[in-house]
């Protein structure tokens, strides 16, 4: 069996940049990138207008497919496929696949990122970057002079808020129990923006909208049950991400949201070889340049074990 220098789990932005640089420097890395959404987050995301060097802004889509194409340039491998098992130990890693294959590796790189968690509700998926979005700093210049809503109750939904409020008409931050889970000073800076209003107590039921987008929500009130619709155009879910950690089982040390943990400033994990960047470990800044920054900084950390291995 062919053990290869490097493998790489997971794709987008930290994926493929880890894939660039191990391929650069001449190690042919393998990229197991997924098999429903190779790519990542910006695969369902329409225009990145953030990302540096693209003045007029860029498809998510093609954001992704520039970056694998520019990793197999210069000799990364790409495998459609997702990973299922891992084993980490000793100076030879595993991975085994959905589709049974196994690849073994002497360094192993996981960016498989983070999910949104969804509310599950009708209109959701169907407007699913026509009005439903779920991250402000991507999303929020589109709705300029708009009624906008966030749907949550931590820190993230008040920061949302706070920085949704620049263009949006109005805000309106929607959360399901009567007190949120942010903390005071997040909570007091909504609360002196006049921009803001607060509702507790209240769930979205369904979402509603035409060929233009979102059109309306439909809430419910927890306690008296009683629903009624809110006119908005854009609706920011900010309730939480789901870290892409549950094929490692206890292979490697997470933390209390099963986020990878590193040393410090470094991507070096709990095991030696194995490598993590991305939002499977930043839970704090999520953004594509952080994300293709940080799978830099594992190839190169990955490049330096492999050297002190005399490869």
């Amino acid at each position: 069996m062919t053990v290869y220098p490097a493998l790489i789990i997971g794709s987008g932005p930290a994926g493929y940049t880890a894939a660039l640089y191990l391929a650069r420097a001449g190690y042919q890395p393998l990229v197991i990138a997924g098999a429903l959404t190779p790519g990542g987050q910006l695969v369902n995301t329409t225009e990145v207008e953030n990302f540096p060097g693209f003045p007029d802004g860029i498809l998510g889509p093609d954001l992704m497919d520039n970056m694998r194409k520019q990793a197999e340039k210069f000799g990364a491998h790409i495998e459609y496929d997702d990973v299922v098992s891992v084993n980490l130990n000793g100076e030879i890693k595993s991975v085994t696949t959905d589709s049974g294959e196994t690849y073994q590796a002497r360094t192993v790189i996981v960016t498989t990122g983070s999910s949104y968690r969804h509310l599950h509700v009708p209109g959701e998926e169907e407007f699913a970057g026509r009005g439903v979005s779920y991250c402000a700093t991507c999303d929020g210049f589109f709705f300029k002079d708009k009624p906008i809503i966030v749907v949550g109750g931590g820190d993230s939904a008040m920061e949302e808020a706070q920085f949704l409020a620049r263009y949006g008409s109005s805000v309106t931050v929607i959360h399901r129990r009567d007190a949120f889970r942010a903390s005071h000073i997040m909570l007091d800076r909504v609360k002196k923006n006049d921009k803001i209003t607060l509702v507790t107590n209240t769930v979205v039921e369904e979402i509603n909208g035409d060929d233009t987008g979102v059109t309306s929500v439909t809430v419910r009130n927890v306690l008296d049950d009683t629903t009624s619709s809110l006119d908005v155009n854009g609706l920011f879910i900010a309730v939480g991400h789901v870290p892409q950690t549950g094929f490692l089982k206890d292979a490697l040390a997470l933390d209390d949201d099963g986020y990878i943990l590193v040393d410090r400033s470094s991507t070096r994990t709990s095991t030696p070889g194995v490598f993590a960047a991305g939002d499977v470990v930043d839970k704090v800044y999520r953004q594509a340049i952080s994300a293709a920054g940080m799978g830099c900084r594992a190839a190169l950390d990955a490049q330096a074990y492999l050297a002190e291995l005399g490869m």
